[in-house]
């Protein structure tokens, strides 16, 4: 990916709240890009794909691209601002649940620090880093933030007829995380909307870098 100047050129704070393509705007315009990403999360929300307890959603998509083009800690905002509008728009009948808007800002926190806080000078270093980007935020987010908080809700309120019934077949009745995540994962295909969303990421970042007017320059 295309060669851009060093992340020296910037203080370490300023990196850790902007992109360096953020950091070359004026504030209004800043204002304006963050005020668009997360209107981009609220979007997503809306773009969720629901088939009994199958749910599909664009939501790691927009929010490691949100990272990478606005940076760390104002992506994190950004994707955590329109993941709570976006429920309080359509909530689909659900409770709030707060461990979801925190995975999804966390998507956008890892994405900013790897892909705009390190650069790996070699052809080929900007897909390294999408991959890292990647294994990290399904380890983080997916298995970590969002299944602990929907094994720790449903083991208070009861776990459904169904994941009851998967603990039996597969793990002999035991309700265990470990169990739960395979449910997740698995049962409820959340392994499949990672890997399409993961895919979006690979497809786009390398459009959007080729785009002078973006700026984002990605090594």
């Amino acid at each position: 990916m295309s060669q851009t100047q060093s992340v020296s050129a910037f203080p370490l704070w300023k990196r850790v709240l902007f992109s360096e393509r953020m950091l070359g705007e004026t504030r209004s315009r800043r204002i304006a890009l963050i005020g668009v990403t997360a209107a981009l999360c609220v979007a997503a929300n809306f773009l969720e794909i629901k088939f009994f307890d199958v749910q599909f959603s664009f939501t790691i998509y927009v929010s490691i691209l949100t990272g990478i083009l606005i940076g760390p800690l104002f992506g994190f905002a950004a994707s955590f601002l329109g993941d709570a509008i976006g429920y309080l728009v359509n909530s689909w009948g659900y409770l709030y649940m707060p461990w979801v808007g925190i995975s999804c800002a966390t998507f956008a926190l890892i994405a900013g620090l790897v892909m705009n806080g390190i650069r790996l000078r070699f052809r080929g270093g900007g897909y390294v880093k999408l991959a890292i980007v990647c294994l990290l935020t399904f380890l983080i987010c997916t298995v970590g933030i969002n299944s602990t908080g929907f094994y720790l809700y449903n083991r208070q309120m009861g776990f459904s007829t169904a994941v009851l019934g998967y603990f039996e077949e597969r793990f002999g009745g035991e309700a265990t995380f470990f169990a739960y995540v395979c449910y997740r994962l698995f049962f409820k295909l959340q392994i499949v909307n990672s890997v399409v969303n993961y895919a979006f990421v690979f497809l786009t970042v390398p459009i959007l870098n080729s785009v002078k007017a973006l700026r984002l320059k990605i090594e």
